[in-house]
């Protein structure tokens, strides 16, 4: 009895112990290197998670081993270590690989590896790698092709590929520098993401040619060698000469090129580039330069003769092609084609003569993305924000009929991968309260075969505020999404500083129902110190569609400002919001609307951070530019009203500003000129720079980027002792 109680006696303890630990560790406090670099703090996922060509098995990288499973069993099997590919690539005349290189499957046996400059078959039945082809060191814009055979690749501003077996071929051979082949073009607007496009065989390849000869040379200074070095780029601004852009047509059988007959004005932009499944034709969306006229144009590749238009969309504001076409498998005629007409990005299936068979999806939302067909081509999947535009989810819709069934299962954001055979999908999921579930779903009825990731909380040790997700009103009764992030103890009897980050630009969406509302560990590290932290997407923002992101036509920064300011104005409502004590950080487009925060609502806030911000659009490149404000000559109130550098003189509260000293997206003169122009009014603000640093300041000077943003709130946003 006696030895019963003490066992109970050392229970107890070690139960108190426990709790007692548990509750240290619940009150861990973020560091700045945990809150921007820690990658123990980012929820665990699948490295490499892919499908293996042509089936339902699928693969992943877990300590350094190719792993494989399939998606109608749970057992997951070892297939390679990395050691046994390293010495297969070396028997093969490659060198030693430490970390799984990336996998691209071949087919079910085989896969490519691309390393050293080389592109390695691996074959999983014998053991063995071989080289395809190799390519020269210094390549930059890799493109593999279709079937994994050959690599086209730039140097300098020259097209190169690779075939096996030969010599590589110099598809290009400028002398001029300012003319670039094969690189992305249009300042990568569009949904321009690269510059190298192959046939679907891979016996063709189309490109692009970028001609900035009548562009303007604009000047970055590069202070690392003594003296400094000027290294001049293209810089298109708003209003000046943009460059010309034609495509061309590589054939690797006859080693000729062919350029597609795009017309005139030469002054116009080729978006969405798509090949027929049967090589013989190019579709390009022609859009003008004032982007309000698209034509989707057929060109034969052979000739590069201009075949026909096969349909025209235009907008009194903007028209924005940014998919391009999806090709029904088996029907070298039907595509089915992303389009905004009704205000709503939404799927259509067209004949190739332009003709529409059916709207497969229509209401107010949108489409975000195209995933991919059955294999019998009856089906097409896609993701979208049709039960909300916090979330996203993936549908099936039938092309015979455009009905419609929703796949994913439980709120929150789906990240979706198609199966090769489109049977079943890879569901990688999230929710604001879940940081990551990795499923494979079954695209019959929507239900979890198997899990394959379920992710610990990996701030469960630490003591986050709590974050709230709701909506604001804006002055014209649109709801605004709005998240607030409030300190680890909260009390409502107190008074709390706020912080609010924006961006509030065309084309990012910050508030979603995914991990932690969307917001990143500097926000909470903020709430860890006492501060209330506020984010708003206003009109003009992503993923609701036409008219709310078109509110903002002409006028950036002033309908962004509005809205804002109805978020201040719900702040200002709380008892527990310090109104007094006000800060504001943003970078970017988020660093043009920090500005004019605080100087066209100077009494709003006490203190500013602006980081790379635009100040006067006239210095933006201008395929952005003119979408949004039309050129300075059509719009020259717009553009007065959101020079910035007009306004400089309102300045009341502390405003930091910061820019990196090579910014090629918001070019260093931006900030330069807004620190004369407060020279010149006599105005004082604080100002620092990244040398060296592009548009964003990553790797470890991030940390101190972050530091410096929050010491500046912290000095300026401290509680006046009381006397």
């Amino acid at each position: 009895m006696i030895f019963s109680n003490r066992l109970k006696g050392l229970a107890f303890t070690l139960l108190l112990a426990a709790a007692s630990l548990q509750v240290q560790a619940q009150n861990k406090m973020l560091t700045m290197e945990d809150a921007v670099i820690n990658p123990a703090l980012q929820p665990e996922n699948l490295r490499q998670l892919n499908w293996v060509a042509g089936s339902d098995d699928f693969t992943f990288v877990k300590d350094n081993t190719l792993v494989g499973g399939n998606a109608k069993s749970t057992k997951h099997t070892p297939i390679l270590t990395v050691d046994k590919l390293s010495a297969a690539l070396q028997a093969a005349g490659g060198k030693e690989v430490k970390s799984f290189p990336v996998v691209q499957w071949k087919d079910a046996n085989t896969f490519i590896v691309d390393a050293q400059g080389k592109i390695f078959n691996y074959n999983l039945k014998t053991g063995k790698a071989t080289i395809v082809t190799t390519y020269a060191a210094d390549a930059e814009n890799t493109d593999l092709d279709p079937t994994k055979q050959r690599v086209a690749y730039t140097k300098g501003n020259n097209l190169y590929v690779s075939l096996p077996g030969v010599a590589d071929v110099a598809v290009t051979n400028e002398k001029n520098e300012t003319i670039v082949n094969g690189q992305a073009a249009h300042r990568s607007e569009f949904g321009i993401s690269k510059g190298t496009f192959w046939s679907p065989e891979g016996k063709q390849l189309a490109f692009y040619r970028m001609d900035q000869t009548m562009v303007t040379d604009y000047p970055l200074v590069d202070i690392a060698p003594l003296p400094a070095k000027q290294n001049n780029i293209k810089y298109p601004m708003a209003g000046g000469k943009s460059h010309h852009v034609t495509v061309g047509v590589y054939n690797t059988a006859t080693k000729q090129t062919t350029f597609l007959k795009t017309g005139e004005p030469a002054d116009q932009y080729l978006t969405n580039l798509t090949w027929s499944p049967d090589e013989k034709y190019i579709y390009i969306a022609v859009l003008n330069r004032d982007q309000n006229h698209m034509k989707l144009n057929q060109y034969d590749a052979a000739t590069g003769n201009f075949m026909k238009t096969l349909l025209e969309e235009k907008h009194a504001k903007y028209v924005e092609p940014e998919k391009g076409l999806y090709f029904v498998p088996g029907k070298n005629n039907q595509f089915v084609r992303v389009s905004e007409r009704t205000g709503f990005d939404h799927l259509y299936l067209y004949d190739t003569n332009g003709k529409e068979i059916r709207t497969l999806t229509k209401g107010d939302w949108v489409v975000t993305d195209v995933l991919g067909f059955s294999k019998d081509g009856k089906k097409l999947y896609y993701s979208s924000t049709a039960e909300s535009p916090l979330e996203r989810h993936f549908y099936v819709v039938e092309l015979s009929n455009g009905k419609s069934t929703r796949l994913s299962q439980g709120t929150g954001t789906h990240n979706a991968t198609l199966s090769p055979t489109g049977s079943y999908t890879i569901d990688n999921y999230s929710s604001q309260v879940t940081p990551r579930k990795i499923w494979v779903i079954d695209n019959k009825n929507g239900k979890i075969a198997q899990t394959l990731l379920t992710a610990k909380n990996p701030v469960a040790d630490y003591k986050l505020g709590e974050t709230t997700i709701f909506t604001v009103k804006a002055d014209d009764g649109t709801d605004l999404y709005a998240r607030m992030i409030t300190p680890p103890n909260f009390d409502k009897s107190k008074k709390y500083p706020v912080v609010v980050y924006l961006y509030g630009g065309p084309h990012l969406q910050l508030v979603t129902n995914s991990w932690l509302g969307g917001a990143n560990l500097w926000m909470h590290l903020m709430a860890q110190k006492g501060y209330i932290v506020f984010t708003l997407d206003p009109r003009g923002t992503s993923a609701r569609g036409l008219n709310f992101e078109q509110a903002t036509f002409r006028q950036l920064g002033t309908v962004e400002m509005a809205d804002q300011l109805r978020g201040v104005e719900y702040l200002k409502s709380l008892p527990y919001v310090d109104a007094s004590r006000m800060g504001i950080h943003g970078w970017s487009f988020g660093g043009f609307m920090t500005t004019t925060m605080m100087l066209k609502s100077p009494d709003t806030f006490k203190v500013g951070v602006a980081g790379g911000p635009v100040i006067d659009w006239k210095y933006y490149e201008i395929m952005y530019t003119e979408r949004y404000m039309d050129s300075p000559e059509q719009n020259p109130e717009g553009y007065k009203n959101a020079n910035l550098l007009n306004h400089v003189k309102n300045l009341k509260g502390k405003l930091l500003m910061i820019h990196g000293t090579v910014d090629d997206v918001v070019v260093w003169q931006h900030s330069l000129a807004f620190i004369k122009k407060a020279v010149d009014e006599g105005v004082q603000l604080d100002y620092f720079v990244y040398p060296g640093h592009p548009h964003n300041v990553r790797g470890k000077d991030r940390v101190h980027l972050m530091q410096k943003v929050t010491q500046y709130l912290e000095d300026n946003l401290k509680e006046t002792p009381k006397q």
